[in-house]
């Protein structure tokens, strides 16, 4: 990982978008700060295509859809993706999976937790469940004394033991039915909405992410970014960002997207 000092101009000024993590990468000890929020909007105003890329609920992505200077959003690690167009007022929802089977895992998702909690103590069904449509968040760290990373393994192990695909982000354990992840839903994204390939123009584009869930991601976009407080899941990356801010978390992303506006 190379300072983002290191990352040519020429690649700043040619990008025509940023797509981010949320947790612990746009928000700071769980709360989203105005310079974060406000690094978001200027982005927008600048005219790059602006996208979170998260692990949250899709009751939140539709308020992210709505109401923050987006683009769009991909929620629950690649389940779907939202987008809002404010012309016409109405909200545009793409799932991997049809609303019987989300309606059919919920159940199987339920039995799961319930089993999980049981088998690791300290664990919790993260407070925003209730929210969503496809997969099932285990709370390490959030709203529960940080676990071990032992228990954290556990948990990934019970899951896949349930023919679950399981991801760890920052926060949470995210286990879900299917193949999909946050790479896979991008590129159904940029394909559904914008009428483009993203293997053509990845190079056009930015992520920013701090976690293993992110690890696609940092594979597959040659220019992405860690903030700084990636180095705490060093060695837990399966591909690591190439560059890396001087700041963590959301003050690390007001510092991306500082130097995006200002080579611009």
């Amino acid at each position: 990982m190379r300072p983002l000092s290191d990352c040519p101009p020429s690649v700043l000024r040619a990008a025509r978008g940023l797509l981010f993590d949320i947790d612990d990468t746009l928000t700071t000890d769980g709360r989203l700060t105005a310079a974060a929020y406000g690094a978001v909007e200027q982005l927008s105003q600048a005219g790059l295509r602006v996208i979170p890329i998260t692990g949250r609920p899709a009751g939140w992505c539709d308020h992210i859809a709505r109401m923050w200077p987006v683009d769009a959003v991909v929620g629950e690690n690649g389940a779907f993706w939202f987008r809002y167009d404010h012309r016409t007022r109405r909200m545009q929802r793409r799932f991997v999976d049809t609303a019987e089977a989300r309606a059919n895992n919920r159940a199987r998702l339920q039995q799961i937790g319930e089993r999980i909690l049981a088998a690791v103590p300290g664990s919790a069904i993260a407070a925003d469940q209730g929210y969503r449509e496809c997969d099932l968040a285990i709370d390490f760290c959030e709203d529960v004394p940080r676990l071990p990373d032992t228990a954290i393994e556990a948990i990934v192990r019970l899951m896949t033991g349930e023919g679950m695909t399981a991801k760890v982000s920052s926060i949470h354990v995210n286990g879900w039915f299917g193949e999909y992840d946050k790479l896979t839903m991008t590129k159904r994204l940029f394909a559904d909405a914008f009428g483009e390939s993203l293997d053509s123009c990845k190079a056009d584009y930015l992520f920013a992410g701090d976690s293993p869930n992110d690890a696609p991601m940092f594979g597959y976009f040659p220019h992405s970014v860690g903030v700084a407080n990636v180095r705490d899941v060093a060695g837990r990356l399966s591909c690591e960002p190439a560059y890396i801010t001087c700041c963590r978390a959301g003050d690390g992303f007001a510092e991306l997207a500082q130097h995006l506006i200002q080579v611009r």
